[in-house]
């Protein structure tokens, strides 16, 4: 897993005056370099915060549910609506419309989107640790990010989170993708796995690998490196435009407060979270999707905790190393100050 480099020294809020999963391939691509603002003006103040939580309801947004389930939104004086996208929807798309005030997405992705001129401010991270990685049959020869050399790799395609993994893999490595056979697979990773078509595929740690053991398909995880030089990518997170945080801030921190506190509860109690999530996946109800929620919401918990127990961290160091890959790595449109994609001051006070 990647680094959540705990020892870093806790960021300062920024000032307000600095502007600034889950897989959409045209999420950013529909921003244009000219965008400096959502083209809609966003809910005022006492409406409704609307997050949107990409296309499908998952066992992944637990903590969002449990907080809404709790009573932990209304305990905090605010409303919240939980929005899943539509299946061809831009993952930024109702973001920059003013139709959503945040968007749960990689930050990495937010970093990208942020290249192409949406204003969008990571304002908490949800994992800590980056949940994507290499997956290969338990009996591989591959071990490491240097066996890749020459291996067939297959990801969903040139886009998002496990291709971004892929890159870092590889960098770690000290390769280039022309080092390896890279297969756009589509989201087809079993199948081509079992098929031997590839000798491994770029997925999720908490959800395939879940699906891969379930099915009877041992295997292990090749993940990023955890030391302070290793390659950084920042997962899952929350993030909203300036122009929401200028007009709805105090609204906002409310939103990030109870959000962590259903994060922290879900933790703590998974098997209750999965029973309060009923109503917001469907399905939810079979005994066996139960057991297989439980068991993705467990392989959570470590991603959403960094090296401190601490939840919600936003880690500058990790930052600053994601902004300088990504741009080497021709996924930025321009370079980005990564201390313009961030701001602290939402997460609550220690």
């Amino acid at each position: 897993m990647l680094s959540t480099q705990g020892t870093a020294k806790r960021p300062v809020s920024r000032r307000r005056a600095i502007g600034a999963a889950l897989l959409s391939v045209t999420a950013v691509a529909a921003l244009t370099s000219c965008a400096e603002e959502p083209d809609g003006e966003g809910g005022k103040s006492g409406d409704a915060i609307t997050i949107g939580l990409t296309y499908t309801p998952n066992i992944q947004f637990a903590p969002f549910y449990v907080a809404q389930e709790k009573g932990y939104y209304k305990d905090a004086g605010i409303k919240v609506n939980l929005r899943h996208h539509g299946a061809a929807e831009d993952l930024f798309g109702a973001l920059k419309q003013g139709r959503e005030d945040v968007i749960y997405a990689g930050g990495d992705e937010m970093l990208q989107a942020r290249s192409k001129g949406l204003p969008v401010v990571d304002i908490a991270t949800v994992y800590h640790k980056y949940p994507v990685a290499l997956l290969v049959p338990e009996d591989s020869d591959i071990r490491k990010p240097e066996d890749l050399k020459g291996k067939k790799l297959g990801t969903p395609g040139e886009f998002g989170e496990t291709y971004f993994g892929l890159l870092a893999l590889l960098k770690e490595a000290g390769l280039a993708k022309k080092d390896a056979d890279v297969q756009y697979i589509g989201f087809t990773q079993q199948a081509a796995l079992k098929g031997k078509r590839v000798d491994g595929v770029m997925g999720y740690v908490n959800n395939d690998g879940v699906a891969f053991k379930e099915s009877g398909i041992p295997v292990r995880a090749i993940t990023l490196d955890t030391g302070d030089g290793g390659e950084s990518l920042v997962g899952p997170s929350l993030g909203s435009t300036q122009k929401t945080l200028d007009k709805r801030g105090d609204e906002i921190r409310k939103f990030v407060d109870a959000s962590l506190r259903g994060m922290r509860y879900t933790i703590e109690h998974p098997e209750e979270a999965v029973k309060l999530s009923k109503g917001y996946i469907p399905g939810l109800n079979d005994s066996k999707r139960q057991a297989n929620a439980l068991a993705v919401l467990k392989a959570t918990e470590p991603l959403m905790r960094n090296q401190q127990g601490e939840i919600g961290y936003i880690d500058p160091q990790v930052w600053g190393r994601m902004a300088d890959f990504m741009y080497e790595q021709g996924l930025l449109d321009k370079k980005v100050q990564p201390e313009e994609a961030y701001d602290s001051d939402y997460l609550p006070k220690s």
